[in-house]
């Protein structure tokens, strides 16, 4: 670094993304995108007309992706915010609500501690249980900002709407962040909540189940105060967040909702069959609703599966954190991905058994 910059955050651990490698073609399993491509719709609106209206700026209020967005939830327009990626708005959400402490599980997104540290922010970090499930009265009292992920990441697991609303009635000066950017593949979701209640944001991404992660486009449900909160910060930052480009391709990717169920389908039905082939190899999987597995042999600790699919062509993702170091996640890919994941396992478990 140079030394210009603030010392203040020089001491900043940043995010460190999945490898997104481009000296060899790999079976990219590593990042959670999805493993179909978008919706033929999405490629019919980025036509040559679209593109030379690039000359001109986005729409800074969004007004047809907002509109296309509220229109498929059953929600009002000024209860959705659209942002650049679902990081931007988790970021922005940071910003605006975590001033008097944010709360946050101790193995979840990366991006969490990431964004406390950016902003100088107090934290109070809540463990997980030993089998990974989050206890969400573990919560209670401890910050002003609450933030999850249901699903969480990278363990897969869920907790119930239910357990959701409880946590939110029982702090009403905080605002409870749920992060639902695997929701589609088996999760409830909490967006019903956000009519019953001011003090819930319910945040989204067309990364996972709607194949835009490399547009980058996120949002997020909230009462109208919460969401006019957000455009505080995002006009004081950058107004034009999200691309025209961007915006159109949310918009028809949201409405095209048999592409969505068809891929979601898809990826449920590898999941669970990816999961009954770990198991019967000796592997622990919990019980992911994600687009992802998480799972740990006893004959490959720490990350001897990386190392040996990766030499197979094949990248997974593995964390160095103490509590999972065993673990490794395992994006879904397509069925025939799934097969040659499937025979490198084999080919590496016979060889440690050698």
């Amino acid at each position: 670094m140079s030394v210009f910059f603030s010392q203040k955050l020089a001491a900043l651990k940043p995010y460190v993304p999945g490898e997104q490698p481009t000296d060899k073609n790999y079976i990219k399993l590593n990042t959670n995108e999805s493993p179909f491509p978008p919706s033929e719709k999405v490629k019919e609106v980025i036509n040559a007309g679209a593109i030379d209206d690039l000359r001109l700026y986005s729409d800074p209020d969004l007004n047809a992706l907002c509109s296309a967005i509220a229109e498929y939830y059953d929600v009002d327009k000024a209860q959705v915010f659209c942002g650049n990626g679902s990081d931007e708005v988790l970021s922005f959400a940071f910003l605006a609500w975590g001033c008097n402490g944010v709360a946050f599980p101790d193995i979840s997104y990366g991006f969490y501690p990431v964004f406390a540290d950016l902003y100088g922010l107090q934290t109070n970090i809540v463990p997980l249980n030993e089998d990974f499930t989050l206890d969400l009265k573990d919560f209670n009292g401890k910050a002003g900002f609450i933030v999850f992920a249901n699903p969480n990441a990278p363990t897969g697991l869920t907790v119930s709407t239910n357990e959701i609303e409880e946590l939110v009635a029982s702090n009403p000066d905080s605002v409870v962040l749920v992060d639902e950017a695997y929701v589609d593949f088996g999760a409830e979701t909490a967006l019903p909540l956000i009519n019953k209640y001011s003090n819930i944001l319910v945040v989204r991404t067309f990364s996972k189940s709607r194949q835009l992660a490399g547009a980058r486009l996120g949002y997020a449900f909230g009462c109208k105060e919460l969401i006019e909160d957000l455009n505080r910060i995002k006009f004081s930052f950058n107004p034009y967040n999200v691309n025209r480009l961007t915006a159109l391709a949310g918009i028809e990717a949201i409405n095209d909702n048999v592409w969505f169920k068809e891929c979601s389908d898809k990826i449920v039905n590898t999941r669970e069959a990816l999961k009954t082939a770990l198991k019967q190899r000796g592997f622990y999987v919990t019980d992911s609703k994600t687009n992802f597995v998480f799972a740990s042999h006893p004959l490959l600790p720490k990350d001897a599966l990386y190392k040996g699919l990766k030499q197979n062509g094949i990248l997974i993702r593995h964390f160095n954190n103490p509590k999972i170091v065993n673990f490794n996640r395992i994006t879904i890919g397509t069925d025939t991905e799934t097969e040659r994941l499937i025979e490198a396992i084999d080919r590496i478990l016979e060889e440690v058994r050698k």
